[in-house]
């Protein structure tokens, strides 16, 4: 069983900064951030595994996911928002990582993930 809890969610002008943080124990494997806006799908925004990254193409160069195992934290530092970051950003894990082209191990941004936190809003107002 893994259990997750995001903070750090707030409103925050465009072009400015927020931190979101979300405590895990259990399955640590893959650990990813996904958000939802209303009346659009949950999509993925950026996963880690062992160091290994992928972002999606929307928020590259402006969000920053990291892992600190000692303290079982996942982070996503979010610079440079935009109106259009606006959602609801959920933490999740618990699925093995894939091999991709390179060999290297990296847990994609798909939505089959077997845990899910209860989520953190952030708002970017223009």
């Amino acid at each position: 069983q893994v259990q997750l809890q995001e903070s750090g969610g707030g409103s925050v002008q465009s072009g400015g900064s927020l931190k979101l943080s979300c405590a895990a124990s259990g399955d640590t494997r893959c650990m990813a951030w996904f958000r939802q806006a209303p009346g659009k799908e949950r999509e993925g925004v950026a996963t880690i595994h062992t160091g290994n990254t992928v972002y999606a193409d929307s928020v590259k160069d402006r969000f920053t996911i990291s892992q600190d195992n000692a303290k079982n934290t996942l982070y996503l530092q979010m610079n440079s928002l935009k109106p259009e970051d606006t959602a609801m950003y959920y933490c999740a894990a618990g699925r093995p990582p894939i091999l991709d082209k390179s060999g290297v191990f990296r847990c994609p941004l798909v939505k089959e993930y077997n845990y899910w936190g209860q989520g953190t809003q952030v708002t970017v107002s223009s």
